[in-house]
């Protein structure tokens, strides 16, 4: 299968990458690599084959969530010796001014998501979380199917919900 994106790697032009968040374009060019290194998350992006340039870029890491978090109906589901539930956070979406409003977010989010649900069969996860930066990712997350965590700002998407788009 032709992967959608890759591994961030020394070859990317991370300087010339800028979405308007400053807090995203600063991550992916001043830190991404020590986290990587670091074993903390891992970065994948999307790379325009003809300009070689960073259309997009995610990030994933290993999380749990306390159970109290989770919404009521989820938790009677679960089993009360977990104080704190497995899942995969991704931490970071963003796509390049140049390339936005081209559905490449909803690709990253899918590839993302396909990833998330393809580790989680080696490694316990229950669901993807994000903490979406601002109202207008908070919006985009509630378009594909995400539940606000309670009282924390966060939100997730039951993995089980994400199996039924791949099964």
């Amino acid at each position: 299968m032709n992967e959608l994106t890759e591994s961030l790697n020394p070859n990317h032009q991370k300087k010339e990458f800028s979405c308007g968040k400053e807090i995203l374009d600063n991550y992916l060019q001043k830190q991404a690599n020590q986290d990587i290194k670091r074993k903390l998350s891992v970065c994948f992006v999307l790379n325009d084959k003809e300009t070689n340039l960073l259309q997009g870029y995610y990030t994933l890491a290993n999380n749990s969530i306390p159970q109290n978090l989770m919404p009521t109906e989820f938790q009677k589901r679960l089993p009360k010796s977990y104080t704190s539930i497995p899942t995969t956070l991704l931490g970071r979406l963003a796509i390049d001014n140049r390339f936005q409003g081209k559905g490449i977010g909803k690709l990253l989010l899918i590839d993302a998501l396909k990833r998330c649900y393809e580790i989680s069969k080696s490694i316990g996860s229950f669901a993807v979380i994000v903490d979406p930066l601002d109202e207008d990712a908070e919006k985009f997350y509630h378009k594909y199917g995400f539940i606000n965590l309670p009282d924390s700002g966060k939100m997730f998407l039951p993995m089980n919900t994400i199996k039924t788009l791949f099964e």
